[in-house]
């Protein structure tokens, strides 16, 4: 059996896998980020994490075949640098380099070279997770759309992340739905990630309790800073107006960007993720019947599906596990 790495690392943690050949995880690490900190003790800790994950695995640093990591922000996959990150103050980073210093250190091998590591975009390394072991596992062009703080994505494209020419590319949220709408913290206005993000839910949630003193929201949410995602749904599925407002704009917001990518991309399968998508049906519904009206296709049987995620934070770890597959 061959053995694989998967790292996630995160804003707040590090996650590390042992994955087999099967895409089943037999071992984990895991560690907190704490950031803010020098890029030399997040690389000691990356290492301390895949070293409990090994130890869980029942194996050694080099019985592992390669190592992969998702890092938030753009990063070159060629040369193993992590271009920029705001989230871990990473600036043209060696993270390979940094890494695999530290590894050869705790490796037993007499060859020279310690095993190969890749490293790639969280958010790309989670749609691959997805593609194959996930909700995607049956399709090779495939889009991931992650709901959460903002609006994430990840592109594949005839089995292979697709990333742009200068590693910047899938950046889904900032694809403008609205001209001049709502200011978007990228800069620009009316970005799909200012409407469909979990933070633009939970603001819209808030306005309109501001709005509606009767609403039942307030019967959900006495205080109004303990909004979640979950109110407007919850008070929605109550029968109230001020609930079913907000989730029909959010959702005729979602569906609006989510063609748009269809549109764009015709992937066999468009994957949706993130807390919201717990709503089930709730969600998924009036979502297929917004991209059955407006998405441009040729017949039912060649129209993009719509699933949801199902690896949750597995993916990271799975798709990293596998990024030697790019390199192929």
């Amino acid at each position: 059996m061959e053995y694989n790495i998967g790292i996630d690392l995160g804003g707040t943690n590090i996650n590390v896998g042992v994955v087999d050949s099967n895409f089943n995880i037999v071992g984990r690490g895991a560690l907190k980020t704490n950031l803010p900190r020098p890029e030399g003790e997040i690389a000691d800790d990356i290492v301390k994490a895949t070293t409990f994950a090994c130890e869980d695995a029942g194996i050694t640093i080099d019985e592992v075949a390669s190592i992969g990591i998702g890092t938030p922000g753009s990063a070159n996959r060629e040369s193993g640098i992590v271009i920029y990150s705001s989230n871990l103050g990473f600036d043209n980073t060696d993270l390979r380099e940094l890494l695999s210093s530290r590894f050869k250190k705790m490796s037993k091998s007499s060859t020279e070279e310690f095993v190969k590591i890749f490293v790639e975009n969280d958010a790309n390394a989670a749609a691959y997770g997805e593609m194959l072991a996930g909700a995607a596992k049956d399709y090779d062009n495939v889009v991931v759309v992650t709901l959460g703080t903002g609006v994430g994505g990840g592109i594949i494209i005839d089995g292979k992340i697709y990333s742009g020419f200068n590693y910047y590319g899938a950046e889904l949220g900032h694809n403008v739905i609205e001209y001049d709408g709502r200011p978007c913290p990228c800069g620009r206005n009316g970005c799909l990630e200012s409407y469909a993000s979990a933070t633009a839910l939970i603001k819209s949630t808030k306005e309109a309790m501001l709005r509606d003193e009767n609403s039942k929201l307030w019967e959900i949410c006495d205080n109004i800073d303990n909004v979640n995602g979950k109110t407007a749904f919850d008070a929605m599925r109550l029968g109230d107006a001020s609930g079913k407002g907000v989730v029909d704009e959010y959702i005729s917001y979602l569906g609006c960007g989510l063609v748009n990518i269809i549109n764009t991309f015709q992937p066999q399968m468009l994957l949706i993720g993130g807390g919201v998508c717990k709503e089930g049906d709730y969600l998924t519904k009036p979502l297929e019947a917004i991209i059955a009206r407006e998405s441009y296709k040729v017949s039912p049987d060649m129209a993009t599906k719509l699933g949801i995620a199902k690896l949750g934070n597995d993916a990271g770890i799975i798709g990293a596990a596998f990024l030697y597959q790019m390199s192929e």
